[in-house]
């Protein structure tokens, strides 16, 4: 790599990733081609959508064009040029900066438009109509007092589906509509649009259903045993074949060395049982969207999702359409979280739309929400740690036992990632390892923050406090005794070959400062309640409060991993307006909060120089951008954005040497950058102005990017290369616990993480705190409530607690920044991380106060006082 490209922050190693591709041999595409537009232009009545497109396709300008800077004369021999690029001309806002968020003020002073702000003056309302049991055969549906309902424009069932009828991210077993079957309490039956939104609902009402209730699945020996109801029967996708049971979506064992001769050797043997409850994404915008029908029979559909084209890829067989008819643009998107990753409302609302001829809209309540999406996997868990003397772990042995519901999703991915770092970031040499989903009457599972490694690491980090208190050792001391670093082997055979700072990030937490002990009080006054267990319900004034310090650390892969074909797409356009060059970048990555829109313009502006970077409305009228989750978007569409700059850049340098080599032999021997809106020497010799280097040139480019493959994991000892990268965070956890009420207080949630590099240190620090919160939810008070046959109990916010801004305590972070060759910039994926060690941290420090063994979370007051 050049000098230059080191100076201006680049990683060592390789430019190109293994697996990425030349710009020559990229997917390019001819973006002059005729189009009939569909969507509504800005003056249409969906007045919002245009909102929610100036939301979104903001033009990011990071300082304005500098002053006394002569330009060059286009094409001219006497072209007047400056000598040298001043400090006060580079181009700011670029990777390493906190830049602000180009939506952020429009977000915190309401005026952000989200999806379920959508509206069109000739649009129907869409409801749905959900199974009140857990499983049943349909026996009869009597629509007619529904169609009677003035107001009343479509009513669907199953029977008028006009295609496809069942679709799945991995396993197509979902039905569109219940198809004579409901297997979990709230699966759709049936959909009406009406004229106003308390007409579909009371419509939906009027549907009259006749139902058989029938024996339900609620957990492992219910769905296994002789004679089990199959919930899916005639299976025929491609982990039937390899699952002991039907009723098992997929199974993953994991077998490295000889745990039994290990066994033999161990001095020290600790076992545990350990359950994590139904954790909900619980974002604050609804599902929402709006389908408008257009004139050539498709449909454009507005929407709050994480993943534009597997929707797509899902909703148009349903339609019976081809994929170029079914348009898909991203509305303003209120949380994720794994949430939106499978379809909810998207097919329902272009059905209705497209029977009814009308725009439709729909918008879930909270009620539904809860119903309208999956959630994270309930998992029971065994895990069994043997030692030595001195603290070198031996082997390891679990079984996670992960609750799927009744639809596939994402379970066999989630499977995967369970099994495949059940054991954390340890060195251990003898593991075996199996992780199952179930399929069961429970709500559906899938794609939550942390993804499979939330559950194990909660299990595995307990085991290690046990252990360390059965060996009489520092819990901290024991981790960086077994700490992995960068060369170790998982137990899937792979080599970490980028850092993996484990020891260190304990170390750098533990050395935080401690906050300080009792806080409440206040001289000469009553104590602030506020900073107690119980806060203003004033359950205590101090007595019974019993402080507690835990610590945990967790590993997590990042991006798509066993073989799946992991890339995304930009598509990055560099023009000249108003004499100043101006880069636009579209991808289809679905902002849910991330901050992707900043980092994009980021990665602009530092790759071609300029700073207007516009950053277009994400749509399906460009390449996929995968999905927004498992931390991936950062790296695989920002190094798609990084690939497209860069033959971006390459042609602007060839239309240089085309114009101005007679001029300077610079143009043909230097490394030649873009910075500050000039074409520069890498010792920073200005050669031209970029806007006579374009003249009315546009140069425009959309490529594909891929990061370096991934292998499935052997399906019989878990062995192979399966994931990309891997991210580490430590937590240290400061409690404070009412004894006598079992109600508690965290003090203090400090956090070291490794990030590889901060593209956007500002934004990095809120994604770690952000995952950390979310980790404390699971650790206290978030649970969906399933009843025994398995109908759920507490679908509200009433009733499904979630922190709120008094139960977020401080969140320290100490960032580390060990760069990974193989990725762009060398960035680590960050999101998830944090949201796997604080939950075990959380409940290590109540632990800690009370001495009580607490192997569940969420933790609950009756779990401290045993009543």
């Amino acid at each position: 790599m050049s000098p230059a490209r080191a100076r201006r922050g680049f990683p060592p190693g390789p430019v190109e990733p293994p697996g990425s591709r030349s710009p020559a041999a990229g997917r390019e595409r001819n973006h002059d081609a005729p189009r009939r537009r569909t969507a509504p232009r800005a003056d249409d009545t969906l007045t919002v959508t245009s909102e929610a497109a100036a939301s979104q396709a903001v033009v990011s300008q990071a300082g304005a064009p500098q002053a006394g800077v002569s330009h060059a004369v286009r094409g001219a021999a006497t072209a007047r040029v400056p000598t040298a690029l001043t400090q006060g001309s580079r181009t700011r806002g670029g990777i390493g900066e906190s830049t602000q968020r180009p939506d952020g003020t429009l977000k915190v002073t309401g005026d952000f438009a989200y999806a379920s702000d959508l509206w069109h003056e000739d649009m129907l309302w869409g409801f749905t109509l959900r199974s009140p049991h857990t499983h049943a055969r349909i026996l009869s549906v009597d629509l007619s007092e529904a169609y009677a309902t003035p107001g009343v424009h479509a009513v669907l069932t199953h029977a008028d589906l006009p295609a496809e009828t069942r679709y799945g991210l991995e396993i197509k077993d979902t039905p569109v509509l219940a198809d004579g079957v409901v297997r979990y309490h709230g699966e759709p039956v049936a959909l009406v649009a009406a004229d106003h939104p308390e007409t579909a609902r009371r419509a939906a009402a009027k549907i009259k259903v006749a139902y058989e209730q029938l024996p339900t699945v609620t957990d492992e020996e219910t769905a296994t045993a002789p004679g089990a109801p199959l919930l899916h029967p005639g299976r025929d996708d491609d982990h039937a074949r390899h699952v002991p049971h039907p009723n098992i979506v997929h199974r993953q064992p994991v077998i490295r060395g000889d745990v039994a001769a290990a066994r033999a050797r161990a001095e020290v043997v600790v076992t545990g049982d350990y359950e994590v409850g139904m954790q909900d994404q619980a974002f604050l915008g609804p599902e929402s969207g709006l389908a408008v029908p257009a004139e050539d029979g498709g449909v454009d559909l507005y929407v709050a999702t994480q993943w534009l084209h597997a929707d797509l890829r899902q909703i148009a067989p349903v339609l019976g359409l081809p994929e170029d008819k079914v348009r898909m643009t991203l509305s303003g998107v209120g949380g994720a979280f794994g949430g939106r990753e499978d379809l909810s409302m998207q097919a329902h609302a272009c059905l209705l739309a497209l029977r009814a001829g009308r725009p439709v809209k729909m918008v879930y309540n909270r009620f539904e929400s809860f119903f309208g999406h999956v959630h994270r996997h309930p998992a029971k868990l065994h895990y069994e740690h043997g030692a030595t003397r001195d603290g070198e772990l031996l082997y390891v042995s679990c079984r996670i036992v992960l609750d799927g519901g009744a639809y596939a999703s994402s379970s066999p991915a989630v499977v995967g990632n369970a099994a495949s770092l059940a054991v954390g970031p340890y060195v251990v040499d003898n593991v075996e390892s199996e992780a199952l989903a179930l399929y069961t009457n429970n709500p559906p599972c899938g794609a939550m923050r942390g993804f499979g490694a939330v559950q194990a690491c909660f299990a595995y980090e307990a085991q290690m406090d046990k252990l360390a208190a059965a060996l009489g050792m520092d819990p901290v001391e024991l981790r960086q005794r077994n700490a992995m670093a960068q060369g170790a082997v998982m137990p899937t055979g792979q080599t970490v070959d980028s850092p993996a700072p484990v020891a260190e990030l304990l170390r750098r937490v533990k050395a935080l400062p401690m906050p300080p002990e009792r806080e409440w009080e206040s001289a000469g006054g009553p104590p602030d309640v506020r900073a107690l267990p119980g806060g203003l319900s004033n359950t205590t004034h101090g007595e019974g409060v019993v402080r507690g310090v835990g610590y945990a650390v967790g590993i997590k892969n990042v991006g798509f991993s066993e073989g799946f074909d992991d890339y995304s797409t930009a598509r990055v356009r560099l023009e000249t307006v108003g004499g100043q060059p101006v880069a636009t970048v579209h991808t289809a990555m679905a902002e849910v909060g991330q901050g992707g829109v900043t980092v994009h313009a980021q990665i602009a502006r530092t790759e071609l120089g300029v700073s207007q970077v516009t950053i277009r409305p994400a749509d399906t009228r460009v390449g996929s951008a995968g999905s927004t989750s498992a931390s991936r978007q950062t790296y695989v569409t920002g190094g798609a954005v990084r690939h497209a700059c860069e033959a971006v850049r390459e042609k602007v340098l060839e239309l240089g040497r085309a114009r101005f080599a007679a001029h300077h032999p610079a143009w043909s021997h230097a490394e030649l950058l873009l910075e500050g809106g000039k074409v520069t020497t890498d010792g920073g010799e200005v050669l031209a102005d970029l806007a006579d280097v374009l003249e009315d040139e546009v140069v425009d480019v959309e490529l594909e990017w891929r990061h370096r493959p991934t292998v499935p994991f052997d399906l019989r000892t878990g062995q192979g290369d399966g994931h990309v990268q891997y991210s580490f965070a430590a937590h240290r956890a400061v409690v404070e616990v009412d004894t006598e009420l079992g109600l508690v207080k965290v003090i203090e949630l400090a956090c070291a993480q490794d990030v590889g590099k901060a593209l956007n240190p500002l934004s990095v620090v809120g994604q770690i705190q952000g995952g950390t919160t979310q980790g404390l939810g699971l650790a206290v008070m978030e649970e969906i409530v399933v009843a025994a046959d398995g109908r759920v109990r507490n679908p509200s916010f009433t009733d499904y607690l979630i922190p709120t801004i008094l139960d977020t305590p401080a969140i320290p972070v100490d960032m580390l920044e060990l760069a990974d060759d193989h990725a762009p910039y060398g960035l680590r994926g960050v999101g998830e991380a944090p949201t796997l060690s604080s939950t075990p941290a959380v409940v290590a420090a109540i632990r800690a106060a009370t001495g009580l063994p607490l192997g569940r979370v969420p933790v609950r007051p009756e779990h401290l006082t045993g009543t």
